[in-house]
């Protein structure tokens, strides 16, 4: 073995960042409570409050708010006056920790950080023998990335996302047939077809509870131009099907990848377009080092989406594909021209606008 000489001046930066690191991670799960309990939303309605006045606005017990605070605190997302006993969260602070931040509540992300935590050992047993961790391991994630993607098409997808593609909002405003596959719940679909009522609208999923929390979304709205099936997506059959075809955030998910976006070609008619959103990054590890969401999407792919794909025996893509990747992808499954555009205000996602001969 060689012996190396050590920097000790890296080597205590880098034990700073280890610490740093393990009270982030100690704080988001309280960062995640506090959101769970409408604490951010509590301290957001109120002047400068002691523990009692916080704990009795928001129904809670005092002395566990206490010491959440003290963490809030310490972690220079609370204000403390020693003098008053008071706590308050600053106006900066609570535009990005608040449900009224919608899209930009990042105090909702901390919520996965206990769920996907339930499947470490699992996850260390898959290391060591290959294989996945299944969907069925992470009880609450369909319900957290509902959450998580309404609030985004709520914001966005109607007059923000469409519109990227040319033409698309006059189409749908015509009356064409549109599938979205891997709809999830299906709320893509449902705010689609209650803005566009002369389109027809389709959503394919292979969870028979997603689909469900979809059907009765769509029926609490009185929609009748937008219905639900359960469908692994890969085994799509539906030649020349429909006009405009959209997967939101969902290829990089699956098993079979491959046969899914050549399915999605197939079932596309001349002249029809397949939107396909997915995460901004490089194929290229090197070209990702300074990616804002990095470190989290490179984690989140190991503990969820790389390991449910090859829980089922898949191809395990990863969330950090990367655009080169997906490029090949799609024109292995046949699609001859690809364009990909960004939203200035998302450093997440990439819309890959795809026409085929």
């Amino acid at each position: 073995m060689t012996t190396q000489e050590l920097d000790a001046t890296r080597a205590e930066e880098f034990a700073g960042q280890m610490l740093g690191l393990l009270n982030n991670a100690f704080v988001g799960l309280l960062v995640s409570i506090g959101h769970q309990t409408g604490l951010y939303d509590t301290l957001a309605d109120l002047p400068p409050a002691t523990s009692e006045r916080i704990a009795e606005a928001a129904g809670l017990d005092e002395r566990y708010v206490r010491e959440w605070l003290g963490a809030m605190t310490t972690a220079r997302i609370v204000e403390y006056d020693p003098a008053r006993r008071t706590y308050r969260l600053p106006p900066e602070h609570a535009a990005t920790l608040t449900t009224a931040s919608g899209p930009n509540n990042m105090a909702y992300f901390t919520q996965y950080i206990a769920e996907m935590g339930k499947i470490e050992q699992p996850l260390i047993e898959a290391f060591r023998t290959g294989g996945g961790v299944p969907y069925s391991a992470i009880p609450r994630f369909q319900e957290l990335q509902g959450g998580e993607t309404a609030a985004v098409y709520d914001a966005a997808l109607i007059d923000g996302i469409l519109p990227l593609v040319p033409g698309l909002v006059e189409q749908l405003e015509r009356g064409v047939d549109v599938a979205d596959v891997g709809c999830g719940a299906g709320h893509a679909v449902n705010l689609m077809a209650r803005a566009f009522p002369a389109s027809r609208f389709t959503g394919y999923d292979f969870s028979e509870d997603g689909i469900a929390l979809a059907r009765r979304e769509a029926t609490d709205w009185g929609l009748t131009n937008a219905r639900f099936e359960v469908q692994d997506v890969a085994a799509l059959d539906a030649p020349e099907g429909f006009d405009v075809i959209t997967a939101f955030d969902t290829v990089h998910d699956q098993a079979q990848p491959r046969r899914v976006l050549r399915a999605s070609a197939r079932a596309l008619r001349p002249g029809g377009v397949f939107l396909m959103q997915d995460i901004a990054a490089s194929s290229n590890l090197e070209e990702n080092l300074d990616h804002p969401l990095g470190p989290m999407l490179y984690s989140a792919s190991v503990l969820h989406c790389m390991t449910v794909s090859l829980a089922q025996g898949g191809e395990g893509l990863g969330t950090m594909w990367g655009e080169q990747k997906a490029r090949e992808l799609l024109a292995e499954a046949g699609f001859t021209s690809v364009e990909v555009v960004h939203q200035d205000d998302d450093p997440m996602h990439a819309y890959f606008i795809c026409t085929r001969g």
